[in-house]
């Protein structure tokens, strides 16, 4: 899908009238327009994923993982990715990166640069930085926000710097929650504009990370006190739009309405017309957004709370892991208008459903990995259990899909590969785990553990 700007031819016949001088001025002048009207054209042509520009993301090569999940949100690297099998704390690295602080947040790259995000232990300092890709070194690293106090009833499982940043050709989007959204310039990481006026407390910590819909940047507010969902415009942060949860929680108790999902956009054929839609996760409901307003397009209620994963969409159904308590993998129809609970969900499997970790699509099956260790493939179409395998150890960091094989990685430092047929092909070992998840570009693996950023390379 493209939008563009549309170009107005100019009047020649007008131009050779005047004189030469005037024709040098109308010329420099042109120039300088027409540079403008170029970056300004680039900035709006998003015809890949309905935020980035195909042209740019061709000139970066396989060097494109820009937000949570990868280039297409859905934990995929690119066709030709070739990562390596086993790594370690010498084997197939090219670069390890100490890092002090504490942040969940993953990795992005554009290009040969990789951003991320960092805060200190106390919450007091957020901060991002940008590091060379070929040889780790950092380019910049600067505080964005300082805090005088955090908010009450922390959850020590969490950081302050869990949601993942988001990045285009010359902007860098990075978001803290209620601590503050901001937008940095790629080259000097300054602040181009900034927001802390939206109101949340998150009482486990802020875990939503933000996407791009055109000049949109969206993310989930869903905490103890507020519930809604908001749009900024990339340019300037001003709001564009902002829609409160709608549906009835079945309970005073902020802390089952807290989620931590990141949205995803989708385009859906209904009634014989296309739409896009903003698939977002919430506390015991998934909803349907329209994408430019807000408005709400449908709703499927279920039990489950704190849900941090991604959905999935294969041009026909959407694919959800409901969350904590005890999850589900829905599949949903997503055609419906209103409350469709009863009408639009086609099955529904119940056991070994990751809470944390978003799950996979791979061919006809649906991966998902449970926080316990059990990495499960389900039938797409009937929810029917395809393989399962067992990895033991505690789960947070979301598995991706790499030359065919599946990564995943726990929080004690085990990296183990997979095949998409569920055959264990190798276990590797670093000396701290994941909580964030990875990045692959080409054949470049690039990990954060809780103190390092890695990169390794077959």
């Amino acid at each position: 899908m493209r939008f563009t700007v549309p170009i107005l031819d100019p009047f020649p016949s007008v131009f050779e009238t005047l004189s030469r001088s005037s024709k040098l001025v109308l010329l420099v002048i042109g120039v300088f327009s027409c540079c403008n009207f170029v970056q300004a054209q680039e900035s709006v042509d998003w015809d890949h994923q309905w935020g980035w520009n195909a042209k740019e993301i061709e000139r970066l090569g396989n060097a494109f993982w820009p937000q949570y999940r990868g280039a297409n949100g859905d934990g995929h690297s690119a066709a030709t990715s070739n990562p390596p099998l086993e790594w370690s704390e010498d084997k197939n690295l090219v670069w390890k990166k100490e890092m002090a602080g504490r942040a969940w947040s993953s990795p992005v790259v554009y290009g040969d640069r990789i951003y991320l995000t960092n805060a200190s232990e106390d919450g007091l300092n957020m901060s991002a930085a940008c590091v060379d890709r070929m040889s780790g070194k950092t380019i910049w690293d600067r505080v964005v926000f300082t805090n005088k106090e955090t908010q009450k009833d922390f959850h020590a499982f969490n950081s302050y710097a869990s949601p993942t940043p988001i990045v285009d050709a010359r902007h860098l989007y990075v978001s803290f929650g209620a601590y503050g959204t901001a937008c940095l310039d790629t080259e000097s990481g300054q602040t181009l504009w900034e927001r802390r006026d939206l109101p949340c407390n998150h009482y486990r910590g802020a875990g939503s990370s933000p996407i791009f819909f055109r000049d949109l940047l969206i993310y989930h507010m869903d905490g103890f006190d507020y519930q809604y969902i908001v749009a900024l415009k990339r340019s300037s942060g001003e709001t564009a739009w902002k829609t409160d949860r709608s549906h009835d929680y079945g309970t005073d108790n902020g802390d089952f309405k807290k989620a931590y999902g990141t949205p995803q956009i989708i385009e859906v054929t209904r009634e014989g017309q296309t739409e896009l839609q903003l698939l977002s996760p919430a506390a015991k409901a998934m909803f349907s957004y329209d994408p430019s307003t807000g408005r709400e397009l449908w709703r499927v209620q279920h039990e489950e709370h704190s849900a941090a994963l991604r959905p999935l969409f294969d041009g026909k159904t959407v694919y959800l892991s409901t969350g904590f308590s005890k999850g589900n993998l829905l599949a949903i129809d997503p055609t419906g208008r209103g409350d469709v609970t009863e009408t639009h969900v086609l099955w529904q499997a119940s056991r070994a459903i990751g809470a944390k970790p978003s799950p996979l699509l791979i061919g006809d099956t649906i991966v998902s990995l449970e926080d316990k260790g059990m990495l499960t493939a389900f039938s797409k179409g009937t929810g029917e259990l395809v393989w399962q395998l067992r990895l033991g150890g505690d789960f947070s960091s979301s598995p991706v899909y790499a030359g065919g094989n599946v990564f995943c990685f726990d929080e004690k430092g085990a990296g183990y590969v997979v095949s998409s047929e569920g055959k264990l092909l190798q276990t590797n070992q670093l000396t701290s785990g994941c909580l964030a998840s990875p990045a692959i570009v080409g054949n470049e693996l690039i990990v954060r553990t809780r103190d390092a950023l890695y990169c390794f390379r077959r």
